[in-house]
């Protein structure tokens, strides 16, 4: 990609790099793309990578002249931190057996590239992403990072499918935020670190990229672009599960490359961190277990970004139990469906009345009814798209009638301070034809539990209320039980008695 703005960047005003940045990547940048309907209309969304197939090469996610399992002839420099046996048990493409393998023991190398590795077993990767008992909570992580990036300018959010002519189809997560530079990337794909130091930030653990990712899909390869401290970098990161396992790995090795903008030659160099040596190792990996062939190929999914953002393909997605993807991208064109769910919903006692179609049921099996909920107010001019479509917000309050407001302020507790917490409570429109009831409760403006029945015999009255003095649970789709909270159940279920008694007056 030519940038020939970038040259003399560094000479200019902070205002007058911004505009050489974004002069340079103008053609390249989705950051325009957005600002009418009508780009999607015309087909240009498909210009930024969606629907697109990998390689044409014939080779299968990397694994040159070979079947994705059949490793036996293959052996790794030991600062990969391999044995030098690969495994023979093949990956299981079941999320919830993929865990199932006698880890055995690997030879630990005498010299460790501890910037790239985590000191864990490969097993806790699976182990750690079973939080997530539901494939969609996984996807909502993935968003919450992108709609956190708005306080860093992001302005959009990309779900949609890339195709792989070799092994199916990939899910592509993609924003404009202020991407990561190197460091942060390393940060990323560690255990534990969250940067994430404002109130309103809706990630908190520094946990729900590793849990997230690795509930979708064996594999994950991230590609980010940042602008930080007057230095343009771009980044690759590679988190595989398949890679781990056949190659037999007692740690975590992420394998990751950089490169940063030379003001001299005009474009993007090599950024050696830590020693020509490991970049090559590193960037060998890479283009070994990710779906790109060659350094060129692997570099070129950076003309899907502006001069800022993170793309993320997850690749090798989880079979359910019957051996179908878990994500049905086949159904709904513009939607991303859980397989089996329809049939489910077709099969149950809801095909037998209008609940059906009510997002209050529509959300558990449909990625674009959840998405529209899951936020109670997007950031200001941010958009979610999925699939080519922009997902039009649903604001459950606007679908009550007969609506109340009613504050409760629970009795603080000795480690939590209580705050008046407003509930807005009605009877969906419909009812009481509608057997959908229960609270949307939101925290940070993000929902955690959807339409939670706390009361029997209350046909159609829904609640929508957020709270932010009680702590969800890791996969952020339930909140710890904790005194507070089991003190919010009770008064939730009292005013549901108490709406339905005072309607039926």
């Amino acid at each position: 990609m030519s940038l020939p703005a970038f040259t003399d960047m560094w000479d200019c005003e902070d205002e007058e790099v911004q505009q050489a940045i974004e002069h340079s990547l103008m053609n390249n940048s989705v950051n325009h793309m957005w600002d009418s309907q009508s780009a999607i209309s015309h087909g240009m969304f498909e210009k930024y990578g969606t629907e697109e197939e990998f390689r044409d090469d014939g080779t299968l996610n990397g694994l040159r002249n070979s079947s994705l399992f059949d490793l036996s002839t293959s052996s790794f420099d030991s600062s990969c931190h391999t044995s030098t046996s690969p495994s023979l048990v093949p990956l299981c493409r079941q999320f919830w057996r993929a865990g199932e393998y006698n880890a055995g023991v690997a030879p630990r190398p005498s010299s460790i590239a501890a910037q790239n590795r985590m000191r864990v077993h490969p097993k806790f990767l699976h182990s750690n992403a079973t939080s997530h008992k539901w494939v969609f909570g996984a996807i909502a992580e993935l968003l919450d990072n992108a709609v956190d990036e708005a306080q860093n300018g992001a302005s959009f959010v990309i779900i949609d499918k890339l195709t792989n002519i070799k092994s199916g189809h990939a899910l592509l997560i993609q924003d404009d935020g202020g991407g990561m530079d190197p460091e942060s990337l390393r940060h990323c794909l560690s255990f534990g670190f969250s940067d994430k130091l404002s109130d309103s930030s809706i990630g908190q653990y520094g946990n729900g990229f590793k849990t997230s990712t690795m509930r979708l899909g064996a594999d994950a390869v991230v590609f980010t672009r940042c602008h930080k401290e007057r230095t343009l970098t771009q980044s690759v990161g590679l988190l595989s599960y398949t890679f781990l396992r056949q190659t037999g790995c007692d740690d975590v090795i992420v394998p990751m490359v950089d490169y940063k903008f030379d003001t001299v030659d005009g474009g993007f160099v090599r950024f050696i961190r830590h020693g020509q040596k490991e970049f090559h190792n590193n960037l060998s990996t890479l283009l070994r277990w990710s779906p790109f062939a060659g350094e060129e190929n692997l570099l070129k999914q950076f003309d899907h970004l502006g001069h800022h953002g993170t793309r993320v393909i997850v690749f090798n997605l989880w079979l359910n139990d019957d051996g179908y993807p878990e994500l049905d991208f086949d159904t709904n064109k513009q939607d991303i469906i859980i397989s089996g769910a329809l049939d489910e919903m077709h099969n149950s006692r809801f095909a037998k009345n209008l609940n059906q179609n009510h997002v209050g049921n529509q959300f558990r099996y449909s990625l674009r009814a959840y998405s529209s909920i899951l936020y109670l107010h997007l950031p200001e001019r941010f958009k979610i798209f999925l699939r080519g479509c922009l997902v039009e917000p649903h604001y459950i309050a606007g679908d009550l009638m007969y609506t109340q407001c009613i504050k409760y302020k629970p009795q603080a507790t000795r480690t939590i301070e209580s705050t008046e917490i407003g509930t807005v409570i009605g009877f969906l429109n419909g009812a009481p034809n509608l057997d959908i009831h229960g609270f949307n409760i939101y925290h940070r403006n993000r929902l955690i539990l959807a339409f939670w029945r706390v009361a029997h015999k209350c046909k159609g009255v829904v609640g929508v209320l957020e709270t932010d003095c009680l702590n969800p649970t890791h996969d952020k789709q339930d909140f710890e039980k904790s005194e507070m909270f089991q003190k919010l159940e009770i008064r939730l279920k009292e005013m549901a008695w108490e709406y339905c008694y005072l309607k039926a007056e």
